[in-house]
């Protein structure tokens, strides 16, 4: 494509940024679209990114998508947000108007939201607990979404306990030590990975998934790799499981409307797109 101008530019910020899916799915459906556009990975050093955010408010940038570890500063740098953003105390989408003020939103919910609708579809949020282990920004916005959608059990756990005990004071849930994890498990509808365990490289977690109903749905936000360990051990139980790819794209798709105006095209099978990207 050729790159003038009129190009709208967006992008996604993060350190480290490589593993980001996010261009493979934005430029795909831009294309499609036959928009002027184009989708950008940007790593940005962990202390310069209110510099590198402020740089570039009234530039011809129209939006970020932001993912680890700056949710949380994207938040703070915004001058106004979504309820749901301020709710989470991060966010994951910024857009720059021409003013350049920066206005903050957060679609990981959201995201969590479609993901289980597309493979756990029988999953109905007033069924029973759901169980979210991690209390940092993944974490606040899947407990804000399920509580949206009507669960009236989240159980908050997490490796510090303080953190989970301000999550669920914030937002009105439960919090438990890592060493309850047996018995918060044991009755559980849903359990939701929100913890960087399961990424590449990363230490597995260890959670007594076997104690779990054999109808509990079991999901990972982490999509790299697509089958992480966590999920890996939920299907060896038979257990029905939800990837994070799925929530990628389910987050991907207001983000994707709030920088170029309009919803993606839905002709363009991004999934399978993303899963040969994956295997690259």
């Amino acid at each position: 494509m050729t790159i003038t101008g009129k190009t709208i530019v967006a992008g996604v910020v993060g350190h480290p940024i490589t593993h980001s899916l996010s261009p493979v799915l934005h430029n795909a459906w831009l294309q499609a679209a036959g928009i002027d556009g184009v989708y950008i990975a940007l790593d940005v050093d962990e202390l310069q990114f209110p510099n590198f955010v402020n740089s570039i408010r009234a530039s011809s940038i129209r939006g970020l998508s932001v993912t680890i570890p700056f949710k949380e500063q994207a938040l703070a740098l915004a001058d106004d947000a979504h309820p749901r953003a301020r709710r989470a105390r991060a966010a994951n989408v910024l857009v720059f108007n021409a003013g350049g003020e920066i206005w903050a939103d957060n679609t990981d919910g959201l995201g969590l939201i479609v993901a289980l609708k597309d493979q756990a579809p029988g999953f109905e949020a007033t069924t029973g607990p759901a169980v979210v282990l991690g209390a940092g920004g993944a974490a606040r916005g899947a407990v804000g979404a399920l509580l949206d959608a009507g669960c009236r059990e989240v159980r908050i756990v997490n490796r510090t306990r303080l953190r989970a005990d301000t999550l669920a004071e914030d937002l009105g849930v439960a919090a438990y030590d890592i060493g309850d994890l047996q018995t918060v498990l044991r009755d559980a509808a849903l359990v939701i990975n929100a913890t960087s365990g399961g990424l590449s490289g990363a230490e597995s977690l260890d959670v007594p998934l076997a104690v779990t109903p054999q109808d509990c749905i079991i999901m990972d936000m982490v999509y790299r790799p697509l089958k992480t360990p966590f999920l890996a051990a939920a299907e060896a139980l038979g257990r029905q499981t939800v990837d994070g790819l799925a929530m990628l794209i389910g987050q991907a798709i207001p983000s994707f409307e709030a920088f170029f105006g309009v919803p993606p095209p839905t002709s363009v099978a991004v999934r399978d797109l993303a899963i040969q990207a994956l295997e690259l």
